[in-house]
């Protein structure tokens, strides 16, 4: 299993940190968040274009460039730094893992490729965000349409396509829906994070096509790929608001010299870079046990049966940290990291919306102690 990241990875980090510091500032993203679809759709098709990181984890056989995890965590990471707006997490993370862990191979093959070229934007439209076991109230009716409502969905007012988890006759099942059929109501929703944009979705008598079966084991796979990648994204968050944070106590001048030479905030700041490294490791390795196998096959790549549990573990401790780190960020700006014109609160409000996305660090640690109890009995 790979322990360290190797040099074209580096280079990787590298050509995707220039783009993002060069085409995501703060004055793009407060820009794209007040508009509707909540990203520039240039920006989006230059990103996949020339450093193809919509399909950078997808298969090649899907239209993909067949990388992992691992390089999948890297672009959510320089993501996370420089705040990007786009529909990355919906389409290519959850869309993307959906169709790969739930998915007919016909419709893989028809549905994974423009995925990977960023061309068609795909959400995943589930009933709960909150976790695996709470999906399952919409529902696939006899005549073969879908009725329900979605309270929470990402990027659902940009999306081409649906993939819609929801229940039938012969189990879950997931099914494909065009964005603008008729019967599919698409309301934004106001929240905390206005660069994420969410919308509620309501299905009246829709036509749907089955493109696959779901069961509990598969939607805690997608669970699972997805937390990894949150973690990653949560991570390069609370790396930007600790190192921009540190660069301001070097600035700022009280009693005739920076606030930064005070023994107090030099320990907080050590205590801060404690955790996000903390945070980053159990990310990472996280990461390395996906590419290594599934998270359900982990106990066969490792002797140590706690591996199973990485994913959990690195969301947790990933999203706790985050908010750490953006509570801190404002307090040790003082009077100014309160105030609008201030950047900050833009991470701080990314760093609450991803805390409770996918499920809250209690409810993970929660999943880490039952599967822990199941093992022992």
């Amino acid at each position: 299993m790979q322990k360290e990241f190797t040099s074209d990875q580096h280079q990787f980090r590298q050509s995707l940190a220039r783009f993002m510091q060069a085409k995501s500032t703060p004055v793009d993203v407060r820009r794209q968040m007040l508009t509707e679809q909540g990203y520039d759709a240039e920006v989006w098709q230059q990103l996949c274009a020339e450093l193809g990181v919509a399909g950078i984890h997808i298969p090649e056989q899907y239209g993909g460039f067949g990388f992992g995890q691992i390089e999948l965590g890297i672009v959510m990471e320089e993501m996370g730094k420089n705040l990007f707006c786009g529909p990355f997490l919906a389409s290519s993370v959850m869309a993307s893992s959906a169709l790969l862990h739930c998915a007919s191979e016909a419709y893989k093959e028809q549905l994974l490729p423009d995925i990977a070229m960023g061309v068609s934007i795909v959400t995943l439209v589930l009933d709960s965000l909150d976790g695996p076991e709470d999906v399952g109230s919409l529902l696939h009716e006899d005549g073969g349409v879908l009725n329900g409502a979605a309270k929470i969905v990402l990027d659902a007012a940009s999306a081409d396509l649906m993939l819609v988890v929801a229940s039938s006759s012969s189990g879950l099942g997931l099914f494909l829906v065009k964005a603008n059929d008729t019967g599919v109501n698409v309301t934004s929703r106001e929240s905390l994070d206005p660069t994420r944009k969410l919308s509620e979705v309501a299905l009246i008598n829709v036509s749907a096509q089955r493109v696959g079966d779901v069961d509990l084991g598969n939607l805690q796979e997608i669970w699972r790929d997805c937390s990894v990648a949150l973690a990653h994204e949560m991570v390069g968050g609370a790396q930007h608001l600790l190192t921009s944070t540190v660069e301001y106590t070097k600035l700022r001048v009280q009693f005739g010299r920076p606030i930064g030479s005070f023994q107090a905030l030099k320990h907080r700041c050590a205590d801060l870079l404690m955790e996000v490294e903390f945070a980053r490791a159990a990310t990472y390795h996280a990461a390395r046990l996906l590419d290594a196998g599934n998270a359900a096959g982990l106990a066969a790549v490792n002797e140590s049966e706690a591996e199973v549990y990485a994913p959990h573990m690195a969301k947790a401790l990933a999203a706790d940290t985050y908010c750490n780190v953006a509570r801190a960020a404002v307090q040790l700006r003082g009077g100014i990291g309160f105030t609008w014109e201030d950047d900050t609160h833009l991470w701080f409000k990314r760093a609450k919306s991803s805390e409770v996305l996918l499920g809250g660090p209690d409810r993970h640690r929660e999943w880490m102690m039952q599967l822990i109890e199941g093992e022992v009995s």
